[in-house]
């Protein structure tokens, strides 16, 4: 009678707690009989980091903590609280360990009971899937613990200190736009045609435009202001507003906010002030070279610099648009170079990069990846004018540490240095009678951003494109078959699978299996619903909000995402430390438990988007 008494004790007790509170009655009822009691003093350890765990705890009363691999408090449990379900669900060792803060009694679960309940009740598998999540963030914010110095890279352009946006009318005078500058003390104010920007006077406007030109100050404001001006997302980092204006040579920049609205203006002074040592200063000493020697020879100091942003709080995401604005700076400055010794190009054009650095995703030991789209009306004697462009960058490319693309995708490829009707037939042809071929061809021709030149003809293109995406259902499931077939490196028990022959034999290549798995699988729901975006977090983001992914994938690929995105980052970190040169192989033996283990974690999430790809866009039926 009385242990009927304790269990039915058990019973009522699980029932006021998740995730058992969603257990059937009756399944729960039966549940008391299939655990143990165990009772901890103050002070024990009864899951230790480094060593399996097989059940899982449920703390009845009492207190326990769980401390990470720095051996930093990451949770505080208290009666209904669960330990040792990550480890039922992703393996052992564990990389946390639990101890006792008061005394305690335990309801042990043993693991087959565990996985049992998992099978047969989505809701307590969903339970646990969630504080697994929440580890899984929990380990990005620990690989990502800075080693020396304080973060450069975090500042957002919305966080800068900002004054009330200055504007006038378009239809306002010269004389009116000057007295309100005056007024509000400002050297730059934006013209607006009712909600839309349409340009932006500075002082050096007036000094150049104005008093040095002799205009009368009545006429209209519009014809001094820069019209249609460059601006930039409110969400940009500082560093990248910052680049823009050195590439540009402007030192006023209007920000917009998600809709396109303006909503400031940011100034090189107030960039300056944020920090000296940033790495905007590698890019605007590149922009300075007066030849292809000199850009290498600045280029040269990128990978130190990535070696110090790894060692201090920058995330993947961050240096990897460190990384690619660098890369865009070399190519700009070897684009000029190159115009000032051929001459004006004959008719406009639009250099643009493809893959991870369209994506602002570049690391180290990328190689290059680029096209020309040209203007309608160049003419055949023309061409070997861009002929020539595209070989002098290619080759500058190459002396500054870019490698020549294997497959050759670069614009010294007549293919792919054609008119925008040419590229559009192409496209065309890609997304109406697409074969595995073609597809495998031109996946990277759908992450492609404008670097330099006129970018009307890339926004043409890509309008083209999005026209066309969402109808093209074969050809999205050609896309999808071939993201699915890039399986992560992640054997049938959860080990690695490694390279077996070659310089790179015993590692792991992180960045074909993993990385690409995710940008693949972002690239293929994003043109399904017909989104712009290129960069993966924001394709990511955009097919949450189509409903192409839920709420719990599409985190779990973002988390795994910059997981991955980091470990390679660190590896290629300690490879410039070594003096070696940067690579996307990781040595299984060079990772600690931690890495090991989220990155099994982060391997099993693409595995389990790649499957949820497959059903969706019935790749099985796909030839």
């Amino acid at each position: 009678m009385a242990l009927d008494v304790e269990l039915s004790e058990i019973r009522d007790f699980l029932a006021r707690h998740e995730p058992f509170s969603e257990l059937p009655a009756e399944v729960l009822g039966r549940l008391p009989a299939r655990l143990t009691v165990e009772y901890v003093r103050r002070g024990t350890e009864f899951i230790a980091r480094g060593r399996d765990n097989h059940q899982l705890y449920v703390l009845r009363s009492g207190a326990a903590d769980v401390h990470d691999a720095q051996d930093t408090l990451v949770e505080r449990g208290e009666a209904g609280a669960s330990f040792g379900s990550i480890t039922l669900t992703q393996g052992n060792p564990s990389t946390f360990s639990v101890t006792a803060i008061e005394d305690s009694l335990l309801l042990v679960i043993p693991e087959d009971v565990f996985h049992e309940l998992c099978r047969a009740h989505p809701e307590v598998a969903a339970f646990y899937d969630e504080q697994r999540r929440s580890r899984m963030r929990g380990a990005v914010a620990e690989l990502q613990a800075p080693t020396s110095g304080s973060a450069i890279l975090k500042t957002r352009l919305h966080d800068l200190p900002r004054r009330d946006l200055v504007t006038v009318p378009a239809t306002a005078s010269v004389r009116e736009a000057a007295t309100t500058m005056a007024g509000e003390g400002v050297s730059a104010l934006l013209v607006m045609d009712g909600a839309r920007l349409a340009g932006i006077l500075t002082d050096r406007d007036l000094r150049s435009r104005v008093l040095a030109a002799g205009v009368d100050p009545e006429r209209p404001v519009a014809e001094v202001m820069t019209a249609d001006p460059v601006t930039t997302s409110v969400d940009a980092l500082a560093f990248e507003a910052m680049l823009e204006m050195t590439a540009r040579h402007i030192h006023h920049l209007p920000l917009v906010d998600g809709a396109g609205r303006p909503v400031g203006i940011v100034t090189t002074t107030d960039l300056l002030r944020i920090e000296e040592g940033s790495p905007v200063y590698l890019a605007g000493d590149i922009a300075k070279q007066p030849d292809v020697d000199g850009v290498a020879r600045v280029s040269a100091r990128l990978p130190k610099v990535v070696q110090a942003l790894v060692e201090q709080d920058a995330s993947a995401d961050d240096i990897g648009r460190v990384v690619t604005a660098v890369g865009d700076a070399v190519e700009r400055r070897l684009l000029a170079l190159a115009e000032a010794d051929l001459g004006p190009a004959p008719v406009p054009y639009c250099w643009v990069a493809l893959g991870s650095r369209a994506r602002l995703e570049q690391a180290l030991a990328a190689d290059q990846d680029t096209a020309l789209i040209l203007d309608d009306s160049v003419e055949d004697a023309q061409l070997e004018w861009f002929a020539r462009l595209a070989e002098r960058v290619t080759e500058g490319l190459v002396t500054c540490g870019y490698p020549r693309c294997k497959g050759d995708v670069m614009a010294t490829n007549p293919h792919w240095r054609r008119p925008l009707a040419q590229w559009q037939d192409e496209f065309t042809s890609w997304l109406t009678t697409p074969t595995p071929d073609a597809v495998l061809h031109s996946s990277i021709f759908f992450d492609m951003r404008p670097v330099h030149g006129d970018p009307r003809l890339h926004t043409r293109l890509q309008q083209h494109v999005l026209r066309m995406t969402p109808g093209a259902t074969t050809f999205i499931a050609h896309l999808a078959k071939q993201a699915e077939a890039h399986e992560p490196p992640l054997g049938f028990f959860r080990g690695f699978v490694l390279e077996k022959a070659g310089e790179h034999r015993d590692s792991l290549d992180i960045k074909r299996g993993g990385i690409l798995g995710v940008v693949e699988l972002a690239r293929v729901h994003a043109l399904a619903v017909g989104s712009p975006a290129v960069h993966t977090r924001a394709r990511i983001e955009a097919c949450r909000a189509a409903g192409a992914i839920s709420d719990e994938l599409a985190d779990d690929l973002r988390d795994a995402f910059e997981f991955m995105g980091y470990v390679r980052l660190r590896h290629q970190s300690a490879q410039v430390r070594d003096g070696r040169a940067p690579d996307n192989f990781v040595s299984p033996g060079a990772l600690s438990s931690f890495e090991k283990r989220h990155l099994r974690q982060a391997f099993s999430i693409v595995r389990f988007a790649q499957q949820a790809l497959g059903r969706r866009y019935l790749t099985a039926f796909v030839p």
